[in-house]
């Protein structure tokens, strides 16, 4: 099997901040969407990703991100094992993303020999 990263699309919406009762209910979405797959044996990591960073150009520019004007954020990630691309695809059925109206994005993880 192959490992195959899937990445977590969303709109920003700034105005909108869940109760703390909708945010249990997110988590325990996530975390029976990623138990099943772990149930699976397929699962491999995942991390949600914060809204502090900065962004280094080529040149050593380093400048604040990831930026609020943007309408598109990226939440977090899983990396999953796969036997081909098709099948990862389809393990990101009923992750909570898509039910929020994201994106996920389905990509595979190339392994160096070094």
């Amino acid at each position: 099997m192959k490992e195959f990263m899937m990445i977590f699309r969303n709109e920003r919406k700034q105005d909108e901040t869940p109760s703390p009762k909708q945010m249990q209910a997110m988590v325990a979405e996530w975390q029976d969407w990623i138990g099943t797959i772990a149930a699976q044996g397929r699962f491999v990591a995942t991390n949600a990703l914060g809204f502090e960073g900065q962004t280094v150009s080529a040149k050593g520019i380093v400048s604040d991100g990831p930026y609020v004007e943007l309408k598109e954020i990226i939440g977090g990630y899983i990396i999953v094992k796969a036997n081909n691309l098709q099948d990862a695809v389809k393990l990101s059925e009923g992750c909570p993303t898509l039910r929020m109206g994201g994106k996920v994005e389905v990509r595979d993880v190339m392994v160096f020999d070094v």
